[in-house]
């Protein structure tokens, strides 16, 4: 029977509960998680899955998956890239960040650009055609959204300057410029703060744009010649919208979002009598893990949604009804995801009748503020299982905690026995 007045023998079960706290804590969630691929058979191998991949650190990339989740093709170790499209030649249009730069403009070099690239896949892919301009800092001022327009011009969404352009990929000139300052009242500079995030940006008709104004939680509609038409959220309700990243237009009064900061994709619409959005379909969870962070949702021909869910790195197909149809796992913090050859093109909506289906989370996978902030931003600086969760970092705390206290008695033990 171990002496348990012994501070040695105490200072060692302090030391050996904090090792099984931990290896059961992690052991047990990596051997219960739910598998992040599992692809329906009605999804051809031949299909093609585009993602555009943030980070962290050097490891943005432009990656094109088969429909079984095996890559075909990829390009990176930037920054980050953003938005991507696939052009009708079979490039494709992405959005980026990169460092390095001499070329700074009025900031002191080596310094970071954003802007868009044309990246040709095959047989080596490669970037073709690039524009960019220096930003002050990367953080909170990547060019997260581009669009190649029918007249062959680029649609630009510009988080630096807080506006929306159309670009001439032969000139590099602007041909048409919103500023958001025109609706909202902000800072003499914005590029010295991260003032709307200004975050993505989509034809829905001619000269009609929809806008995505992340820290305002409003999507805007902008007419060239008029400016704001309406607004969606217009209080600003974060049970609505918090922090809404890549929406995509439905059709006149309904649209598909993905709710990032709340955890969820939801499909909004215009209530006739009162003129307000509201939820009418939404979910939280997918094949049995709580989506987190999604930033991107693409309402698909066959009614299914993609979902880019970003801190769990992986991309979800969804039914209707909530069920999953595809699941992959790509490198850490995907930002957009294309379901080739359809991309954000016209879809329906699934809810046409009102309230439809509606996916909420269970107690056990709800968020706990401080710990889930500080999760977040360990996801950006390393890439993290997806099933680590805040209930780890509460381990590890109290096996640090475990630890330092058997530190203490081993050591009262050491000395005693001298």
């Amino acid at each position: 029977m171990p002496d348990l007045s012994d501070p040695s023998v105490r200072g060692l079960a302090f030391v050996l509960a904090g090792l099984v706290l931990l290896v059961g804590a992690f052991g047990a969630s990596w051997a219960l998680a739910p598998d992040t691929d599992a692809v329906s058979d009605r999804i051809s191998a031949s299909d093609t899955l585009l993602v555009g991949v943030q980070g962290p650190g050097p490891n943005g990339n432009v990656t094109a998956l088969d429909g079984r989740g095996d890559v075909r093709w990829s390009l990176g170790d930037i920054i980050s890239y953003q938005s991507v499209e696939k052009l009708d030649n079979g490039s494709v249009l992405a959005s980026f960040a990169a460092g390095g730069y001499r070329n700074c403009g009025p900031y002191d070099p080596p310094c970071k650009r954003t802007g868009v690239r044309i990246v040709d896949p095959g047989p080596e892919p490669r970037v073709v055609w690039q524009w960019s301009y220096p930003v002050r800092t990367r953080e909170d001022s990547e060019v997260h959204d581009a669009e190649m327009l029918p007249s062959g011009n680029v649609l630009v969404a510009d988080m630096e300057f807080e506006s929306i352009f159309v670009l001439n990929p032969k000139t590099g000139e602007r041909v048409w410029t919103w500023n958001a300052s025109q609706h909202y009242d902000g800072p003499a500079d914005p590029t010295t703060t991260d003032w709307l995030h200004l975050n993505d940006v989509d034809r829905i008709g001619d000269g009609r744009y929809l806008v995505s104004i992340r820290n305002m939680n409003q999507l805007l509609v902008v007419e060239r010649g008029r400016g704001v038409v309406e607004v969606v959220n217009r209080d600003g309700d974060a049970d609505v919208l918090n922090k809404q990243h890549n929406p995509h237009w439905l059709g006149d009064g309904a649209l598909v979002v993905a709710d990032s900061e709340n955890h969820r994709v939801v499909e909004l619409h215009r209530n006739d009598t009162t003129g307000e959005w509201e939820v009418a379909w939404s979910v939280a969870k997918v094949g049995g893990i709580s989506l987190d962070w999604p930033r991107d949702a693409d309402r698909l021909p066959n009614g299914n949604t993609l979902i880019t869910d970003s801190r769990n790195n992986r991309v979800v197909e969804v039914r209707e009804n909530g069920s999953l149809a595809a699941s992959y796992s790509v490198p850490s913090l995907p930002y957009e995801a294309d379901r080739l050859p359809h991309g954000e093109s016209a879809a329906k909506s699934v809810s046409p009748y009102g309230v439809g289906h509606t996916a909420d989370t269970g107690l056990l996978d709800r968020r706990i503020p401080v710990l889930s902030t500080l999760l977040a931003g360990a996801r950006h600086v390393v890439a993290l299982p997806y099933w680590v969760s805040e209930g780890h970092l509460l381990a590890v705390g109290v096996a640090l905690a475990l630890w330092i206290r058997g530190g203490h008695l081993l050591v009262r033990g050491r000395r005693s026995g001298e």
